[in-house]
């Protein structure tokens, strides 16, 4: 029986490198897909390491469409078809409102907003072409849910994400394709180290008051893994998941409940 295929964008490190392996450990064939060669090719490195287990490397830009679908269009021609697509690449920055660089405002609108519609219609596109369904997986954010000050561009973007998975799961569920989300806290990534570095700066403390601060936010009183995000989409990924669709699940360790 051949292996299901999965693409995880921004899967050069962090939240997305855990997603690869975590699948990849499942049994996926898993397209490691980041705008970083040398981190994308490390993380397949990594897999291929592992006893009956696959990946293969990709250079994308999801800001930019033809690049997504070219991105499905070679997954699919090395791999024969396609069955999950994780929008997980991202990208974030800290400033107020009024002092946010137009420039840095629109390549996050860009990455995250219409990279997340882009691998969308792409990986729809596709399973609409196979007749076998599938699933699309979002990152969103705690974000999403509540938004954050010094991240009105991040915030904007994820709640957008949120709305965009729902519209989308309304209208793909005819051809059995289901859009998920995932909602991250504070995960220890290079990402979360950058805006915790800002932030401090900001708010003119240390950078471990500032994590201090935002931990104690926490009801079970630590920072995710990137692990701990991965178990999520590992369980969306899976047939147990097959009567979930439009939903976002929140990875935060009890900061917000709603």
């Amino acid at each position: 029986m051949p292996k299901k295929v999965a693409i995880i964008t921004g899967s050069g490190r962090g939240i997305g490198a855990a997603i690869a392996k975590q699948l990849a450990g499942e049994g996926y064939a898993i397209a490691v897909a980041d705008i970083d060669p040398d981190t994308a090719d490390q993380v397949a490195n990594d897999i291929n390491q592992q006893d009956n287990q696959t990946a293969r490397s990709y250079v994308v830009d999801v800001a930019e469409r033809d690049d997504v679908f070219r991105l499905v269009n070679e997954v699919v021609q090395d791999f024969g078809q396609l069955d999950l697509f994780v929008n997980n690449a991202g990208i974030a920055f800290i400033a107020s409102i009024v002092d946010s660089n137009p420039e840095e405002v629109k390549r996050l609108l860009n990455v995250n907003l219409l990279g997340t519609f882009w691998g969308i219609q792409a990986a729809a596109t596709q399973f609409k072409k196979q007749g076998t369904g599938g699933k699309i997986i979002n990152a969103a954010s705690l974000a999403s849910v509540e938004g954050s000050a010094l991240q009105g561009a991040y915030s904007a973007s994820k709640f957008a994400i949120r709305g965009l998975g729902q519209s989308a799961a309304k209208e793909l569920a005819p051809d059995h394709i289901t859009v998920n989300a995932y909602d991250p806290g504070i995960v220890l990534t290079p990402l979360r180290d950058g805006i915790d570095e800002t932030t401090a700066k900001l708010k003119n403390t240390t950078f471990a008051e500032q994590r201090q601060g935002v931990v104690d936010e926490i009801s079970l009183k630590r920072a995710a893994t990137p692990e701990d995000v991965a178990q999520v989409i590992s369980f969306l990924a899976s047939p147990k998941a097959d009567y979930i669709t439009g939903q976002s699940i929140l990875i935060d360790g009890g900061m917000r409940f709603h």
